[in-house]
């Protein structure tokens, strides 16, 4: 890159943060409910604000730099927001889309940012009944937050894979793990970032798109990664809402150690080359199958089952969990993650038993609102780990696994 990078030393874990958005549904129908104005006036306004939807709220965490202390806050604000609607009569519903939608219940939150974007986008935007949850890993340096967000790109299909919670679409099984992506890639500027010189040559193509007129602001760049239009981070775009607190952590870690792991790549002067149409391809896989089917490998470019995948994952990102004191809760997470299967799968298994929408209702309103999740852990034992990566140490990064070896439970 041509700008001058200013590339941290290791030390202490980066901070991250996370943003979760919310289906307001009705307690008694399970309908969406165009009702977010009114819970928001019953929830402190520095913690959650309003979607583009009026049947979707934000909750925004704090920064941390230990993964028990984000989830005790997201844990805490989660709380906060059922314990509200209920108030109303309402539930809130962590998943990528809805299941039951009444067409007088699509309507847009008075903004004249999504008004205009209304009037320009017509269907896509009033088709936008989607949630997302995005990670936020601090990197204060412009320059380095512009060459990371495109070097993490093909390690971001199996963080999708981890959040699909989107199998139903307009009351009916799409097929997909995460139907989300697909109606989410249909904006002008979603999908993988591509490399800039610079944060200058960045902000150019940015300046660009607005002079078009297609884009309005900058928080329109919709990329999977991107550096953040108004925190010093790199944001990770590209998941499902979650609805257990549990693959919010896991993904949140992962993603982490994944920035720390491009930060000391390109202090060690490691090239990374990245294939836009092979992510692109790889995206649509992890949408379709999350994971229950197969992956694309990120490394070797071939399919692989998903908890192979997940475990070749993991092991990129083990130095770097070990080093931030997350190795034993992520690894424990991670290996419960195939086993258990994606929210997409559960939601399809819930609806088997009766045909009905709202018993999947039911199964998200209730994984949404349990935090119980440090209670599934235990500290894995060396039989009890993920399955192993099958490639060998990737040879751009310093075996570091012996340092933080630990000894058997």
């Amino acid at each position: 890159m041509s700008g001058v990078m200013i590339v941290p030393e290791s030390g202490e874990p980066i901070k991250v943060g996370v943003e979760e958005e919310f289906h307001v549904v009705d307690l008694r129908t399970r309908h969406l409910a165009a009702r977010s104005g009114l819970l928001l006036e019953a929830l402190p306004p520095a913690r959650f604000t309003h979607e583009l939807q009026r049947s979707m709220v934000e909750s925004n965490s704090l920064p941390f730099r230990g993964l028990t202390e984000l989830a005790g806050d997201l844990c805490g604000m989660r709380a906060t927001l059922v314990r509200e609607a209920e108030a109303l009569g309402l539930g809130v519903v962590a998943a990528g889309s809805p299941q039951l939608v009444d067409e007088d219940q699509l309507k847009i939150f008075p903004d004249p940012r999504y008004e205009r974007m209304l009037l320009d986008f017509q269907v896509l935007t009033r088709e936008q009944l989607i949630c997302g949850m995005h990670v936020h890993a601090e990197v204060r340096d412009r320059e380095l937050a512009v060459a990371v967000a495109h070097r993490l790109a093909p390690w971001l299909p199996p963080l999708l894979a981890l959040s699909a919670s989107s199998p139903f679409w307009d009351a009916a099984d799409t097929g997909y793990a995460s139907y989300r992506t697909l109606v989410w890639q249909r904006w002008p500027t979603t999908g993988p970032m591509a490399w800039y010189d610079s944060a200058a040559d960045y902000q150019r193509m940015i300046d660009e798109l607005i002079r078009s007129g297609v884009v309005a602001d900058p928080g329109m760049i919709y990329f999977d990664i991107r550096p953040s239009c108004h925190l010093p981070t790199v944001e990770l775009r590209i998941c499902d809402s979650c609805p257990r607190l549990a693959d919010v952590v896991l993904i949140a870690g992962l993603f982490r150690a994944l920035v720390a792991t491009e930060l000391e790549a390109v202090r060690r002067g490691v090239e990374r080359e990245v294939h836009l149409e092979a992510v692109r391809a790889a995206t649509w896989q992890a949408a379709r199958s999350g994971l229950e089917g197969a992956l694309v490998d990120p490394v070797e470019g071939t399919p692989r089952p998903a908890a192979e995948v997940i475990a070749c994952l993991l092991d990129r990102a083990r130095p770097h969990l070990a080093e931030a004191g997350d190795w034993e809760l992520v690894s424990a997470l991670a290996r419960q993650a195939p086993a258990r299967g994606s929210s997409a799968a559960r939601q399809r298994a819930a609806h088997a038993r009766r045909g009905r929408l709202e018993d999947v209702v039911d199964l998200l309103l209730s994984e949404t609102r349990s935090c119980d999740w440090n209670h599934d852990l235990h500290t894995p034992r060396p039989d009890d780990l993920p399955i192993p990566c099958p490639h060998d140490q990737l040879d751009d990064q310093p075996d570091h696994r012996a340092e933080h070896q630990r000894p058997a439970v």
